[in-house]
C-alpha cells in the first residue's frame, strides 16, 4: 500500500481537529514561557513578522492571489492586521505576563460567545435567541469563575485576555461585511505584517528593550510560535476547510482549551484548581449552547469519516 493510499484511509478530518488544536493550543503554553525571558509586544511582532513572511513565501510558490486590488481587499487586510493580530495580541502577550497559559485559553475560547454577543450591534443580524442568551450567561459565568481569587492569574491579567478575546470577536464580525476578491493566505499574510509593525511601533512606544534573549528556552518559544501555529497549523487547517467546510473547521477553536492545559500540565507542571476546572466547563457549556448546531454538525461529519476510514 503507497503513502497516498494510506492516507486516504486514515480519518484524515478527527486527525486534522487534533493536529491543528494540539498546535494552537501549545501558542498559549510557548507565549507563557516565552514572555517570561521577552518583552512581550516585542516578542509578539516578531512572531508575526516572520510567520508573515513564511505565509506569503509559500503560497506564492504554490501561485495563490496574493495583490491587493480593491477596497474591500483593503479593509479586510486593515481589519486582519489592525484587530486579530495588533490589539488581540498585544492584550494576550501582555495578560499572559501574569495568567497561565490555561487559564488564557479558556478565556480566548468565549470568542464565539462574545461574538454572538456583539453581532447584533455590529452587523445588524444573527438576532439572539433564548439559548444562545442562556449560552452567553453561562459563559460569561465560567470567565468570571475563572477570574475569581482561586481560578488562577491576577485580575489585571484576566481583564487584558478578555479584551483580547473582544478585540478577536469584533475584527471576525468587521470582516463579515467585506467581500475581498484576495485569497485567505494573502488577508492573513498581509495582516500579519501590518499587525506585526503595530505590534513593534508599540513595542518603542511602551520602551521595551530591544534584546533578543539568548537562552534555547527562548528562541525555540519563538521558533515554535512561527513555524508551528504561525505556518504548519495554518496549512492544515486548509486542508481542514476543504474536508469539513469552514463552519465546522471554525470549532478546532473549541479544542485549543483542552490541548493548552494538557501541554501545560505535562510541559510546565500546571496544576489547575477546581475552580478553574468549574470554570472551564461552564465555558464549554457556554459555548455548547451558542453554537451547538454547528457542534453537533461536525460530530456526525467526524463520526462519518471515522467509520468511512475503517470500512
Amino acid at each position: 500500500m503507497n503513502l497516498d493510499s494510506l492516507w486516504s484511509r486514515l480519518p484524515t478530518a478527527p486527525l486534522l481537529f487534533v493536529t491543528v488544536a494540539l498546535l494552537w493550543g501549545g501558542s498559549f503554553v510557548a507565549i507563557e514561557r516565552g514572555v517570561e525571558s521577552w518583552p512581550p509586544l516585542l516578542f509578539a511582532g516578531l512572531r508575526y513578522a516572520l510567520a508573515g513572511v513564511l505565509v506569503l513565501g509559500i503560497a506564492r510558490l504554490r501561485h495563490t492571489q496574493l495583490a491587493v486590488r480593491t477596497r474591500d481587499d483593503w479593509l479586510a487586510v486593515a481589519v486582519t492586521g489592525v484587530f486579530i493580530i495588533f490589539a488581540h495580541h498585544a492584550l494576550l502577550y501582555v495578560g499572559q505576563e501574569t495568567v497561565p497559559g490555561a487559564v488564557a485559553s479558556a478565556l480566548i475560547a468565549l470568542s464565539p460567545v462574545v461574538t454572538v454577543l456583539l453581532a447584533p450591534l455590529v452587523v445588524g443580524d444573527d438576532r439572539l435567541t433564548p439559548v444562545a442568551l442562556v449560552g452567553v450567561a453561562v459563559g460569561f459565568l465560567g470567565a468570571v469563575t475563572i477570574a475569581g481569587p482561586g481560578g488562577g492569574g491576577d485580575l489585571r491579567g484576566i481583564a487584558l485576555i478578555a479584551g483580547a478575546t473582544v478585540a478577536f470577536a469584533l475584527g471576525s464580525l468587521l470582516l463579515r461585511r467585506v467581500e475581498p476578491t484576495l485569497s485567505l493566505a494573502g488577508m492573513q499574510g498581509w495582516g500579519m505584517l501590518l499587525g506585526a509593525g503595530l505590534l513593534l511601533v508599540g513595542s518603542r512606544g511602551l520602551g521595551e528593550p530591544l534584546t533578543i534573549p539568548g537562552s534555547p528556552v527562548a528562541l525555540a518559544t519563538l521558533v515554535y510560535l512561527v513555524v508551528g501555529p504561525g505556518v504548519i497549523a495554518f496549512l492544515l487547517y486548509f486542508r481542514l476547510l476543504a474536508t469539513v467546510g469552514p463552519s465546522r473547521a471554525n470549532l478546532v477553536g473549541y479544542l485549543e482549551p483542552v490541548a493548552a492545559t494538557g501541554l501545560a500540565v505535562l510541559l510546565l507542571g500546571y496544576e489547575p484548581t477546581l475552580e478553574t476546572l468549574v470554570g472551564f466547563a461552564l465555558v464549554a457549556v457556554g459555548f455548547a449552547l451558542v453554537d451547538g448546531r454547528r457542534v453537533r454538525g461536525v460530530a456526525r461529519t467526524l463520526a462519518g469519516r471515522v467509520r468511512a476510514s475503517v470500512a
